[in-house]
Order: structure tokens, then sequence, then C-alpha cells
């Protein structure tokens, strides 16, 4: 995503060798910037920002419990809890979304 390449060029992490082309560098899953000069610029992109959300569709839960968990022991295992709908994993794990 372009908003990962947004970085100061003073904090460039350099990503490539010397005389690297743009579709070399972008091939490599890095940022390409030739400017300003003396800076890298083939670079490493920023980390993609995620969060952690508990999904909403019953059926795509993934169980990360067992019959008859507490709330508390799912909780403590970093897993979502909700004790409704019958048929389906009541403690799951969380999806990742990118921001």
């Amino acid at each position: 995503a372009r908003c990962q390449c947004k970085i100061a060029p003073r904090d460039r992490r350099n990503c490539g060798y010397p005389g690297i082309s743009a579709a070399e560098c972008k091939k490599a899953g890095c940022c390409f910037n030739a400017s300003p000069p003396g800076m890298p610029w083939c670079f490493a992109p920023k980390p993609k920002k995620v969060k952690k959300i508990c999904p909403n569709d019953p059926h795509s839960r993934r169980n990360c419990g067992f019959p008859g968990i507490t709330a508390k022991e799912c909780e403590r295992r970093g897993c979502c809890f909700r004790a409704y709908p019958a048929g389906v994993p009541w403690c799951f794990y969380h999806r990742i979304m990118e921001e």
C-alpha cells in the first residue's frame, strides 16, 4: 500500500543494492523513491497496521475452546466468547483485519 511507503528519508532502511531499478525494488516488496539524493531509494515499507476483531458470522467461527469453557477461560486464551447461538463454537479465534 502506498501509505506504507510514506517514510521520512532519514528514517528509510535500505532494501536494495546500488543501482537497483524501481521494478526490481517493488518486485522485492520494497518502496522506491529516487529523491532526495544521498538517501536510500529502495527502502523497507512500514509494517501493515492490523487489528483483531471477533467475527460476526457465527458460522465462520474457528473453535478456540472446548465444550463448557467459561468466558474467563476463553478470554485467558486470547479468544472471543459469545454464548450464542447454539450449534457453533462459543469460544473462537479473532480475525486479523488490515486497517
